[in-house]
């Protein structure tokens, strides 16, 4: 039996988790590689979901990422976060002046 190795080109997917009555974050609950992987990873997790958590609005969902697959799911949720700052930061006007004499 030959083993499967995943290729390395795919790219990183994390699954997150959110309330979509709350927009509260639950943070990255894994990082996996190639899209097919994702999807299995996010069907697991939605069937494992507890009725009361489903109802208490606590969703999943899967964004493309450059996380390397397997990292500690705190640390991935840090680093979301700091890379989601910095994107909203680079995204805000300038708030310097210009005068004209």
């Amino acid at each position: 039996m030959e083993l499967e190795m995943p290729d390395q080109r795919q790219p990183s997917f994390a699954l997150i988790r959110f309330n979509r009555n709350t927009y509260e974050s639950g943070g990255v609950m894994v990082v996996v590689r190639g899209r097919s992987a994702a999807e299995k990873v996010l069907q697991d997790f939605e069937w494992g979901q507890s009725e009361n958590d489903r109802y208490s609005g606590w969703r999943y969902f899967l964004e493309e990422s450059d996380l390397d697959p397997g990292i500690d799911a705190q640390k991935a949720t840090k680093l979301r976060q700091m890379q989601l700052d910095l994107r909203e930061s680079k995204s805000r006007p300038s708030h310097s002046r210009t005068i004209l004499a």
